[in-house]
């Protein structure tokens, strides 16, 4: 049977131990800080069991026979690439973009590990074994997955290791024939509170005498000693889905993870205190970049609901037919259609690896590099086309309900293509896409999810084909030389 969505609340009612303000919640699905965005994680399932999207948003396991998500399928070629993609192009416009932790995100992060097993068997066959197998647990299940692969904040200019704390970061502490055992913190695990298990690893380079950080495993959020410490709720302090449309519904949260002392089985542990093995797992396996092409489709559809929310603020305002105003939006248009461009460009120039067809490597690192700087940019954009028009509106819905503010609202809010109650409507939409603390969220997270943009800019020096474009110059200068001199046979 498909996962609907019920099945996933369910899932979710297993005794995790989650904080906010103080607080245990006893129950994520109703509690205030959390009931709306764990709804909505459980209308991508009921979305993806209805009979009529059974076809695009699932696939038959070719273990068990039943359907699963698409999100865990393992593209052969170009046209399984695609129509995974739609899929997730679906499940992204069910929120606008607006969760980039859905169930997507790390099931694609364990689809690059399991396309890339040679890797992992090359390093070591009982860890490829474990990875294998987890992948299969959590298609077979369709597992909700967050992770965490940050470590907390103190001196960023030491590595793990070297923090005044030796156990800040998470780090292997025991080992014995049952498995590992971890203690410290990691962060963000956005959307871990929705979550049914999470992947602990980490990104960043680490240094010699560094390996009892270099290890990648996953449990189950309900494991015992795993505390999700959850920052403020926008979705509790939303007043009302009018006012905030989008935080009340969308806020996927993020947490700080303790471990104290959690006990993780040797079928769980998919990296062993390897310093080079924990860079691998992500490139050489071409799983960074099935995880951040993930990222970029969400993030066009996301885009995509931005411009159309630009578009509908110069209607509203009448404003559209000014010069300066058509030079603006079509300059966001090509921005938007660029990253459109570049999802398809990468799937259409996708190399095969390890029998499967994944994206091209240096066009990912591209899109990355130009998301960094595009998602402000439409920020600013509506922001400037706004004006104070997002400042000025009522301070709740509750101003409709009183005579004598109804009447002021219909006096001062105006437009020529909407009533009073439209033009409030439109103004707090997009107050709450890039004004709110929410859409403050937003605008960090699109431009720091990747990593700094050292990283992003240097992985796309990385992976650029330098060879060929240095070749062409060098064949070009070859077709001359001083006057009189003889050209090399070569070049001839």
């Amino acid at each position: 049977m498909v996962k609907d969505g019920r099945r996933h609340l369910a899932s979710l009612r297993d005794d995790r131990t989650i904080y906010i303000d103080g607080r245990r919640v006893a129950d994520v699905t109703t509690d205030p800080a959390f009931a709306n965005a764990v709804a909505t994680s459980g209308r991508f399932y009921d979305y993806q069991a209805a009979p009529e999207n059974l076809e695009a948003m699932t696939f038959v396991s070719p273990k068990t026979g039943d359907r699963v998500s698409r999100c865990w399928q393992l593209p052969r070629n170009h046209r399984e690439l695609v129509e995974r993609r739609e899929a997730l192009v679906r499940w992204a416009a069910l929120t606008c973009g607006m969760v980039g932790r859905s169930p997507d995100h790390v099931a694609s992060t364990m689809c690059g590990f399991r396309m890339g097993l040679p890797v992992f068997r090359d390093y070591d066959p009982a860890r490829a074994a474990a990875v294998e197998s987890y992948y299969e647990h959590c298609r077979d299940n369709d597992l909700y997955l967050s992770y965490v692969i940050i470590n907390p904040q103190s001196d960023k200019a030491k590595s793990a290791g070297g923090q005044p704390d030796a156990h800040l970061v998470a780090a292997v502490v025991d080992e014995d024939a049952g498995g590992i055992t971890i203690r410290g913190a990691k962060m963000l695990a956005t959307s871990g509170i929705m979550a049914n298990e999470i992947l602990i690893s980490g990104f960043q380079n680490l240094q010699a005498g560094d390996q009892a950080y270099a290890f990648t495993a996953a449990v189950p959020i309900a494991t015992r000693g795993l505390t999700l410490m959850s920052r403020r709720s926008y979705e509790q302090a939303a007043t009302s889905e009018f006012d905030y449309p989008l935080s009340s519904r969308f806020d996927e949260n993020d947490a700080v993870v303790h471990f104290d002392d959690v006990r993780i089985p040797w079928d769980r542990v998919f990296v062993h205190k390897d310093l080079r093995m924990a860079q691998a797992q992500w490139h050489d396996t071409r799983t960074h970049v099935f995880q951040n092409y993930q990222c970029i489709v969400r993030l066009m559809v996301k885009l995509r609901f931005l411009l159309g929310l630009a578009r509908k603020i110069c209607e509203v305002n009448n404003i559209i037919n000014y010069p300066q105003v058509r030079e603006t939006m079509g300059l966001v248009a090509a921005k938007v259609a660029n990253i459109e461009a570049l999802v398809i460009a990468m799937e259409a120039t996708g190399e095969h690896h390890g029998g499967y067809y994944v994206p091209n490597r240096s066009m990912l690192c591209t899109a990355q590099v130009i998301a960094q700087t595009t998602y402000p940019e439409i920020v600013e954009a509506i922001r400037t086309l706004s004006g104070g028009g997002m400042i000025m509106v009522p301070s709740s819905y509750a101003d409709f309900e009183t005579p004598e503010t109804r009447r002021i609202i219909e006096k001062t809010q105006r437009s020529v293509v909407t009533d009073s109650e439209g033009r409030v409507k439109l103004m707090k939409l997009a107050w709450d896409a890039v004004g709110s603390e929410f859409g403050s969220r937003h605008l960090q997270y699109e431009m720091f999810y990747s990593g700094p943009t050292f990283v992003t800019r240097g992985n796309a020096f990385r992976f650029y084909d330098w060879d060929g474009v240095k070749g062409f110059v060098e064949e070009f200068m070859a077709t001359y030389g001083l006057p009189g001199a003889d050209l090399p046979a070569a070049a001839e």
